[in-house]
């Protein structure tokens, strides 16, 4: 065979003194013909096989690229549906979840969505909040899942409190933070049991933290409660007894000298607010020193009346919270279809604050604000939401009850 072959390639190649030119295929024997016809054959068929492959690896290339594609497709798909569930959920949590549920983003389950919330990613903590408080018994599935998902276990109550409130924004709704205390009381005395004798103890005293906070660092309250005053409100409330004096001193430290941290949301915290009013309009405010008419457009809310000079303002020119106040009918001879805001609950004046002239904020000194609507059924129906979202210190209210139960736990205990 080698012979043959060298026979082959001196024929075909020739040497030096030769040219492929002079090549005969005539001139080899049968055997060398047939061999020639053989190896050209194979050679066809190589190539054949050659390119078959690079057909084939050309396909598997394409087809390996498409599906990268598909899935750079279907992940900016995924993410930019998770983005619209984000944004749905900041305007209504619950239609947020249900788009979430329905792309197939999120389980139907409250331990899936209670990962979701406590994650956060995107999601405005106020909405948090409000999703968290509302009442049934789906919501409250997952908020028992959210605060479950919180470790406070070796932690004071005031570190305790502190990771709880960065989680999401209290709402104000006094029944919602009512429900939210209670899970996180429970969480609290179930990974620390030798702390407290009872939740209930836990709650009052995590309620009036939570107070004392407001009452030290909030500016519009003048008469900040003394240490012996906080003692004081916390008498009794563990199972009729008093708790160490030393603790609640340290815990008024604690909180005179780092007040609790508010969740900054992305973006302008009011628009979300802003998005789902309890009511909306266009209404006449009278105004204070001069009595001069103005019209104002109202936003009612998370029990806060907002009043803007337009409606594409983002900021409001004013708020009223809607505390230790009544609503009344009122007659005006200048303007039809009246109703009035006034100070009541033994309050002196309507504790609200509004921008002035130069963009400052200055606190209200009004026992009034009167306002007229365009028709009789506007006016009725502003004063039925308004009565709706009026309270009268419900969070002490809350605490009242809570603290009336606590001291009498050991009655019940002993009987």
């Amino acid at each position: 065979m080698k012979n043959m072959l060298s026979d082959y390639e001196s024929a075909t190649m020739g040497s030096s003194s030769h040219s492929v030119d002079t090549f005969n295929p005539a001139d080899l024997t049968p055997e060398q013909q047939k061999m020639l016809i053989d190896i050209r054959r194979r050679k066809t068929e190589l190539l054949l096989e050659i390119q078959q492959l690079k057909d084939e690896l050309g396909e598997v290339v394409s087809e390996m690229e498409s599906l990268d594609c598909s899935d750079e497709s279907k992940h900016s798909n995924k993410a930019k549906m998770m983005s619209i569930g984000r944004k749905k959920f900041n305007m209504d949590p619950k239609k947020g979840i249900e788009y979430l549920v329905e792309k197939g983003l999120l389980q139907q389950t409250p331990e899936d969505i209670a990962q979701f919330l406590h994650k956060g990613e995107g999601l405005n903590k106020t909405a948090i909040g409000d999703y968290l408080g509302e009442r049934n018994d789906f919501n409250e599935n997952v908020l028992r899942a959210f605060v479950d998902l919180h470790d406070f276990k070796d932690l004071i109550l005031v570190q305790a409190l502190r990771q709880f409130l960065w989680s999401f924004r209290l709402p104000g709704e006094a029944q919602k933070i009512d429900r939210m205390m209670e899970c996180f009381a429970q969480r609290y005395c179930q990974l620390n049991p030798d702390i407290f004798t009872n939740t209930d103890t836990c709650y009052v005293l995590s309620f009036a933290i939570i107070m004392l906070n407001t009452s030290l660092h909030n500016p519009s309250v003048k008469d900040k409660p003394s240490p012996e005053q906080f003692i004081s409100m916390n008498r009794g409330i563990d199972n009729g007894g008093d708790l160490p004096q030393e603790l609640l001193i340290s815990l008024y430290s604690s909180i005179k000298t780092e007040p609790f941290k508010i969740p900054e949301d992305d973006g302008n915290d009011l628009m979300h607010t802003f998005f789902n009013p309890d009511k909306e309009g266009w209404l006449w405010k009278q105004g204070g020193r001069y009595k001069s008419w103005k019209r104002r457009w109202f936003i009612l809310n998370d029990n806060c009346l907002y009043y803007f000079e337009y409606t594409t303002d983002k900021e409001p020119r004013g708020i009223i919270p809607l505390e230790n106040i009544s609503v009344r009918e009122a007659t005006d001879r200048h303007k039809p279809h009246c109703f009035e805001l006034f100070a009541s609950g033994g309050a002196d004046f309507i504790k609200a604050c509004k921008t002035d002239s130069e963009g400052k904020v200055v606190e209200g000194k009004h026992t009034v604000y009167r306002m007229s609507a365009a028709t009789a059924e506007d006016k009725v129906e502003w004063m039925t939401r308004l009565r709706h979202s009026i309270s009268h210190n419900p969070f002490y209210d809350m605490l009242a009850q809570r603290k009336k139960k606590a001291q009498h736990n050991s009655i019940h205990s002993k009987s």
